[in-house]
């Protein structure tokens, strides 16, 4: 749904119509519930005991091509194809784009690959044996990403300079998908396990604001998500280093 309604949004803007485009907001709202649903299918085929290896292989197949595919399309059809520039300017910002699509598809492909053949694919967090992280950032937080950020402004991009940036943070978040940085998971969160009355309001809060604010606060989340990862990452390597240091020695002082 999200790639044809893509390619909708492509033929409603090559008509003429740059402003706000439907097609593009409905697209970006496909893979945002995509993401939800994600979430969702391995929790209840574990809590119905039906998970299955013909089941975990198409999962994988359709992660490939809602959290991949999808993504790249818009990322080039939104963000690259109507962006008013100069004829050789052009030529080499499509060029750019479809570089940057094909290599967000090809990280994703990749992580999911790498997820797949890892036998603990959600690595213990060092302290806390009851949290997990992923090995990069999983792809449907990618996807996550790149969706928010066209459903914030559903318009296509005509800016040169945002075209540019929209890229290089294309190709940033599938180096982060391919990268060794841990990523905080969420899959080992027991819904049935009793929660304290203030978790019980940030969950309906957020909920609220979601259904208020959804395209900022989309857009903050998947952020957050993506930050979170080199947060972690930047501490631990603080950490080594305190942990590395040698400790300071006294002066010597004389006695008499």
């Amino acid at each position: 749904m999200a790639i044809l309604q893509a390619f909708e949004g492509a033929l409603q803007a090559a008509a003429g119509d740059i402003g706000v485009n439907a097609h593009f907001n409905l697209a970006a709202k496909a893979i945002v519930f995509a993401v939800l649903f994600d979430g969702l299918d391995g929790r209840i085929a574990r809590m119905t005991n039906t998970t299955s290896d013909f089941g975990r292989e198409l999962d994988s197949l359709a992660d490939v091509i809602t959290f991949g595919i999808a993504p790249a399309v818009l990322v080039f059809v939104w963000g690259v194809l109507f962006v008013a520039t100069p004829a050789e300017w052009q030529t080499q910002l499509t060029r750019s784009g479809y570089l940057a699509a094909f290599f967000y598809l090809l990280c994703g492909a990749v992580r999911l690959a790498r997820f797949n053949v890892q036998t603990n694919p959600g690595a213990k967090a060092s302290g806390r044996p009851d949290f997990k992280h992923f090995v990069g950032v999983p792809i449907p937080a990618g996807a996550g990403f790149v969706a928010s950020v066209v459903y914030m402004s559903a318009a296509p991009v005509r800016s040169f300079a945002f075209s540019i940036a929209w890229l290089v943070l294309v190709v940033f978040v599938g180096i982060l998908m391919v990268s060794t940085w841990r990523y905080p998971s969420f899959k080992q969160i027991n819904v049935s396990k009793p929660r304290t009355p203030l978790i019980v309001l940030l969950i309906g809060g957020i909920a609220f604001m979601i259904w208020e604010w959804s395209q900022p606060v989309l857009l903050a989340v998947t952020c957050a998500y993506l930050m979170s990862g080199i947060v972690i990452r930047l501490s631990s390597f603080v950490k080594r280093h305190k942990g590395t240091r040698p400790p300071t020695t006294l002066p010597e002082h004389q006695v008499g």
